[in-house]
């Protein structure tokens, strides 16, 4: 199926690395195709890692959205104030408890924000780690390919030198590609598990 960009995407995540391990292909490729995106993550206590997130956010071509606490109210004021087509975040049952924390507080601040405004359209779930949830493997749902965009993923890793990134993530990022890419035929991918808004799932299989 051929790939149509969203006008906007926005990822929220647990951590400054989050966006670029999980969907930094996809974040790449939306931006290329002249999509807004947003990356939000909280702000990071250890020294350095803001400045990591900015410079892998910059280095897909997204904006970087940071704040104090994931609480559901700043959530939710973060929903409106970008209002994106698209969301992505962490599988509720993924096996990081602050992954599953923060889905969950954005899944609490959807349906208010949704009737509000009538954003988000669709949001998704991304990989986590060797695509493993608490409950069971990940399910291939909207694969997309990102052969294109794969280095730039790699090197907004790259941006993030405080983390395992040579030795742990850049190698998982490479092994999760190539599968996801199988699936589909290509080099490189990523994949993407829909959750319901208001009790639909989106009809569309791209992001």
């Amino acid at each position: 199926m051929p790939f149509t960009a969203p006008a906007s995407v926005l990822t929220v995540m647990a951590h400054p690395d989050d966006a670029e391990l999980w969907a930094g292909g996809t974040l790449a490729r939306c931006s290329a195709s002249g999509a807004a995106v947003t990356i939000a993550v909280p702000r990071h206590t250890e020294p350095g890692r803001d400045t990591e997130a900015a410079a892998g956010a910059a280095i897909l071509g997204a904006t970087l959205y940071q704040y104090d606490q994931p609480t559901v109210a700043r959530v939710r004021e973060l929903l409106i104030a970008v209002r994106p087509e698209v969301v992505i975040t962490h599988p509720l049952r993924d096996v990081h408890a602050e992954h599953r924390a923060l889905a969950e507080t954005l899944v609490a601040a959807l349906p208010g924000v949704v009737i509000a405004t009538g954003h988000p359209r669709r949001v998704y779930t991304a990989d986590s780690y060797n695509s493993l949830a608490l409950d069971g493997a990940i399910p291939a749902h909207t694969v997309i390919d990102i052969t294109d965009t794969y280095e730039q993923k790699q090197r907004a890793l790259g941006a993030h030198p405080s983390q395992p990134i040579t030795d742990h993530f850049g190698p998982m990022a490479e092994t999760l590609a190539r599968l996801w890419g199988g699936r589909i035929g290509v080099r490189h991918a990523e994949n993407f598990v829909p959750l319901p808004i208001l009790g639909r799932l989106p009809a569309a299989l791209t992001i």
